[in-house]
């Protein structure tokens, strides 16, 4: 497969990507601070927004099996483009229900649009090799469009909070002119396997039946949580213990622009020793780059940006390898779309309790934006915690090593 069509078809993950940053990271301090919502209701509503979303999932996976993944992909993008707009202007009156009703198009138009796309790359890649660079392509594409998600808010306006409104229009350009080169430059693609065609619930006994696929769920889950507890808390952690909060958007972009930039060593890595020996490589790194970051305090924005640097170069792994090994048990399968569903249904389900719990509980534990009180539970659950769970993960995928090492 040429570099061409490869690159045409990780430019649609720039959008995508573009719009989850203020989806997982923006929002929760937005309607917090401009919408002036309690924690806790913002939390059960992030909460159950993110498992509504992550509950129709699988569904949507099974749906990618028997339809075209790119007319799919094509009809998920105009709700997702309108709720996106909608989540980032809310009105001065009932932000709650706007917040609900406005999250629950945008995920709904995300995630169909991402469980489709991610079964078209499946389709088109025909070994190992090929969906690497294609899963590779799409996620450093995906870097590209957060590190604009971070960066513009402060372009665009002087106040954060004006950038973060204003960034809702910079995202239909963006997506017309990626989607009109990927469906240009990219064809539909076939499953090597013969699709099967089975019901919801036998087709996702079926993901499930398969042992190794269950073992890289569990890795992912016990990865993703250490990635999505700093994820959500990462502006409270800027603005309340380190009081940098005009720099968060250098930071976040400088932790997206290392991820961006280690992937083509990531690719490296994995022809050479394999995929589970440098994602486990990548687990390394990143315990040891954030093991530092529960002894920082107001001020220390050199050791801070050199925690998010390294961080973001383990972050390529992350995001370009587990996906991957993904791909190529979708294809044995003959159920891409059902194994992505499965696998975003996973993904979302780690946010969502990262913002609907970890929120509340803070707010119990004495933590409120911008008052300096319970700054240490702040900095365990942002800190801490992470390091826990990604040690897990390490664990689990040293264990199942030979299992998931896929060589065909």
């Amino acid at each position: 497969m040429h570099t061409g069509k490869v690159l045409a078809y990780g430019l649609l993950g720039l959008p995508l990507a573009f719009a989850a940053l203020p989806l997982y990271v923006h929002v929760p301090r937005f309607y917090a601070e401009t919408a002036g919502l309690p924690l806790a209701l913002l939390g059960f509503i992030l909460l159950a927004a993110r498992l509504l979303d992550a509950g129709i999932d699988p569904w949507l996976g099974w749906l990618a099996d028997r339809v075209s993944r790119p007319r799919m992909v094509a009809i998920a993008l105009l709700p997702f483009g309108i709720g996106f707009i909608a989540l980032l202007n809310p009105p001065a009156d009932y932000p709650a229900p706007w917040l609900l009703g406005s999250l629950a198009l945008t995920y709904f138009g995300f995630s169909a649009a991402t469980v489709a796309y991610q079964a078209w790359g499946a389709d088109i890649g025909r070994d190992v090799g090929q969906r690497t660079r294609l899963t590779a392509a799409r996620e450093g594409f995906g870097l590209l469009g957060v590190v604009l998600a971070a960066a513009l808010p402060g372009l665009l306006a002087s106040r954060l909070d004006d950038g973060i409104a204003r960034l809702s229009w910079v995202l239909p350009p963006l997506l017309l002119i990626s989607a009109a080169t990927t469906f240009s430059w990219v064809a539909a693609g076939t499953p090597l396997a013969q699709p099967v065609s089975q019901p919801l619930l036998p087709s996702l006994r079926r993901v499930f039946a398969d042992p190794a696929f269950r073992r890289l769920l569990l890795v992912f889950v016990a990865n993703g949580i250490a990635a999505a507890l700093p994820a959500t808390l990462f502006l409270f952690f800027v603005a309340d213990v380190l009081r940098l909060s005009e720099a968060s958007g250098a930071l976040l972009a400088l932790y997206f622009v290392a991820g961006a930039a280690s992937l083509p060593l990531w690719v490296h890595c994995a022809t050479r020793y394999g995929r589970v020996a440098a994602w486990l490589g990548a687990m390394g790194l990143s315990i040891v780059a954030f093991a530092g970051a529960s002894l920082l305090g107001p001020g220390d924005l050199g050791p801070f940006a050199a925690i998010c640097l390294a961080s973001g170069v383990a972050l390529g792994a992350d995001l370009a390898l587990p996906a991957a090994i993904a791909a190529d048990l979708g294809e044995r399968q003959g159920q891409a779309g059902a194994c992505f569903g499965v696998w975003n249904f996973v993904a979302k389900l780690n946010l969502a309790l990262a913002a609907g719990l970890s929120l509340p509980l803070l707010g119990s534990l004495g933590y409120v934006p911008g008052s300096g009180h319970g700054l240490l539970a702040l900095t365990v659950a942002y800190a801490l915690l992470p390091l826990a769970f990604k040690s897990l993960a390490g664990l689990l995928l040293w264990r199942w090593r030979h299992s998931l090492e896929i060589l065909r």
